[in-house]
């Protein structure tokens, strides 16, 4: 009974945190206010400083870069169509917010779609998800393919060529099966990107460029590769094959309280408060919290702070049959045993 109790309590906070799926065009306009606008300030003193002093330019690219990843929460919103109640609003300054994090509109937005309908599917992985193997998988994997995803799952890799990959490869093109709307939104994207990055190399210089937006680009996407890691992946995760997959226990088990101190909480939109934003993609960030507060049963879902995260750097693979994340040692001995066999 007590199982089926909560598993009506969590279906009937859907409709709990319906009344926070609301935009308020006052909160939405401040934000663009109090995070775009300082966030080009800011580089803009970091070029013009970068004669006094290129540490200036330095820490000003530090600073940025917190101000990039909340603007890519603006943006982020945009693509569930939460910031704005006009869609034409959360497409234009989606695109604007876009090109100031390197992100393409419309091909962000379709496989982010994906992946709020896919979190936790051990079935339908893929698409926006940080790339994962279950036990078997990786026991059953070839000496190279386990090779390559120890390297991938590395964290100097993950969040240290990352964010490279990210920002100069992977926003840069499209899916195979992308439409033509969301090749050409792909396209202008990239090239405006281009355009203002050659516009400054011709008027400051290439270095001051490299120097300001270089390591503003490359913090703020080491920190949002981390977002996204530390909120789906923890001891207690839950991922289910298709059969048994539920959408709301994906969003209250399958995805994280990462609970931040109020500056970081800031800086990051909200978005600790992921659970909530997974069960009802539509709340804008800036409800996150009080949905979160007025409704008791969200408060079950694994709460993570700043020093218990580190712990999931050691999580690598996830075993369907004890339910958990576990590490690569942990699976060396199964590993060890099948060699065993294998030779008998």
């Amino acid at each position: 009974m007590a199982g089926k109790q909560y598993a009506e309590q969590i279906k009937k906070l859907r409709k709990d945190v319906a009344p926070y799926a609301k935009s308020d065009l006052r909160k939405s306009v401040q934000q663009i206010i109090n995070t775009v606008v300082p966030l080009i300030l800011i580089w803009a003193a970091g070029y013009i400083f970068y004669g006094v002093s290129p540490w200036i330019s330095v820490a000003c690219a530090v600073v940025a870069s917190g101000f990039v990843v909340r603007t890519f929460i603006i943006f982020h919103d945009c693509t569930h169509g939460s910031f704005f109640k006009n869609k034409k609003a959360n497409d234009t300054i989606g695109f604007i917010t876009g090109v100031l994090t390197s992100f393409p509109y419309a091909k962000w937005k379709r496989e982010h779609t994906i992946h709020h309908a896919t979190s936790s599917n051990l079935d339908k992985r893929g698409i926006g998800d940080i790339d994962m193997l279950t036990v078997d998988e990786y026991i059953e994997a070839s000496p190279m393919k386990r090779l390559g995803y120890r390297f991938y799952r590395n964290p100097l890799v993950m969040f240290g060529l990352g964010p490279l990959f990210l920002v100069l490869i992977a926003n840069r093109v499209n899916r195979s099966d992308a439409k033509k709307k969301e090749r050409m939104n792909t396209y202008l994207t990239n090239l405006v990107v281009v355009g203002i990055l050659v516009l400054l190399g011709v008027t400051v210089g290439w270095l001051p460029v490299l120097l300001v937006h270089g390591i503003t680009m490359f913090i703020a996407g080491a920190l949002g590769i981390w977002l996204f890691y530390i909120q789906h992946t923890y001891e207690d995760s839950y991922f289910e094959h298709e059969s048994e997959w539920d959408y709301v226990k994906a969003a209250v088990e399958g995805s994280s309280y990462y609970k931040l101190p109020k500056v970081l909480q800031w800086i990051t939109g909200n978005i600790g408060y992921h659970h909530v934003h997974h069960l009802a993609p539509r709340v804008p960030n800036y409800h996150l919290e009080e949905a979160h507060e007025a409704n008791p049963p969200l408060h079950q879902a694994t709460t993570i702070t700043l020093a218990s995260s580190l712990d999931s750097l050691r999580y690598k693979l996830y075993d369907p049959e004890n339910k958990r994340f576990v590490t690569f040692k942990e699976v060396g001995e199964r590993l060890k045993q099948r060699r065993n066999i294998a030779n008998i």
